[in-house]
């Protein structure tokens, strides 16, 4: 079964991209579940042997129905807010009860809230879903010695603009490199990612 995941990589604007995942929020978790998703655990686990106090605010960008919060409160972080594009989505979030904030905001939009020394964008940045800018918006909001964990899948990768806008803050020293690991993403549909932890200088 892949009937939105063989078209969430194509790339949209973002009133297209809400649109998709509205209409796919009800159907998100069993295509996703089916076919194995791994990054979310990846992610979460990753990160979480990084930071110092797993009790401080986490926020969970583009959170979707909440797997990747999930992931994060099962790696031990206790105190973890979402936000993401579809209100369906979050609609599902909430059902997870691992959240304790979560806010609908359009693309572009500041933070809600920036009280995080840990941010993750996880499945996030690629084609069909956010831009790379959705990188520096998070980079900037970090304080200093905050971490980022994000992931690229194989589609993600293939656009050398994701991968510049990694440089563009580990190359003058702005953020150094903590963790890069490849391994599964969606195995089901034989799609891996690359999961990275940046750390602001």
């Amino acid at each position: 079964m892949t009937k939105f995941l063989n078209k969430a990589y194509k790339a949209r604007d973002a009133a297209s991209t809400r649109t998709l995942y509205d209409d796919w929020a009800a159907s998100y978790e069993a295509e996703v579940c089916e076919n194995g998703y791994a990054t979310p655990g990846r992610c979460a686990d990753a990160l979480a042997r990084r930071v110092d106090d797993l009790a401080a605010p986490v926020l969970d960008f583009g959170c979707g129905t909440g797997l990747s919060g999930l992931a994060l409160k099962h790696a031990g972080f206790s105190t973890i807010d979402g936000v993401d594009l579809s209100e369906e989505m979050l609609n599902g979030a909430r059902d997870k009860g691992v959240y304790r904030h979560l806010d609908q905001i359009e693309a572009g939009q500041d933070l809600p809230r920036t009280d995080y020394t840990a941010m993750a964008a996880i499945g996030v940045i690629g084609a069909g879903a956010a831009p790379i800018s959705v990188l520096h918006q998070l980079m900037r909001a970090l304080p200093h010695d905050g971490k980022l964990v994000f992931s690229f899948n194989d589609h993600a990768l293939e656009d050398p603009a994701n991968m510049a806008g990694v440089s563009e803050w580990t190359d003058c020293g702005a953020a150094r490199l903590l963790f890069k690991e490849a391994g599964a993403h969606l195995p089901g549909i034989d799609l891996n990612s690359t999961v990275y932890i940046l750390e602001k200088a």
